[in-house]
């Protein structure tokens, strides 16, 4: 039996899709745990309303429950969540205060499960990168990020930085703000 979606398009409205291939089924998470002593962990976006009228660039319109409700698919397929890592460093649509309220949201959610898995990108994507931004500003932003995400419980994944990029002038630079920001995260 075909698989159909209603699927949006242009004027705000739904079309029918017929999936052409059977889909694939997941298979049975293995009672008592996971079957393998490796984790992957998926790079899950944001579920937004497609029918929305608004320039997706400078308006959020994020489904929170739906957005929680992936994650929670995620977590029982046995994978991790590696949260906020293209939304917050690449600018797919989150800046960082859309980037904290993901992280609150999710992290709520994840506390209430034994077995979610997460992760959350840490970087400095608030700081735009230019000639006055020096290596502590640098190191300051990715604090902020750091002890954002760690006070909300999470793990931090520490993202590449294009402001470190931009300011650092040799490989020491690189080390000193690694080194520093390494020595304080508490996992």
């Amino acid at each position: 039996m075909a698989a159909t979606l209603r699927l949006p398009v242009s004027g705000g409205t739904l079309q029918d899709y017929t999936v052409a291939n059977t889909p694939l089924a997941a298979p049975e998470r293995p009672a008592g745990g996971h079957a393998f002593n490796r984790v992957a962990f998926a790079a899950a976006h944001v579920v937004v309303d497609p029918l929305a009228d608004n320039d997706p660039w400078l308006d959020r319109n994020i489904d929170w429950e739906r957005t929680v409700a992936f994650r929670e698919y995620l977590w029982d397929l046995g994978l991790g969540v590696a949260e906020a890592m293209d939304t917050a460093q690449r600018g797919m649509g989150l800046d960082w205060t859309g980037a904290k309220e993901l992280i609150a949201n999710v992290q709520s959610a994840a506390r209430k499960r034994s077995d979610a898995l997460i992760a959350y990108g840490a970087g400095t994507d608030h700081l735009p990168p230019g000639p006055d931004v020096s290596i502590d500003d640098v190191t300051h932003a990715y604090e902020e990020q750091v002890a954002y995400v760690e006070e909300q419980g999470g793990r931090i994944i520490l993202m590449a930085s294009r402001a470190l990029a931009a300011a650092a002038k040799s490989p020491e630079d690189y080390v000193r703000v690694y080194d520093r920001i390494l020595r304080q995260v508490r996992q």
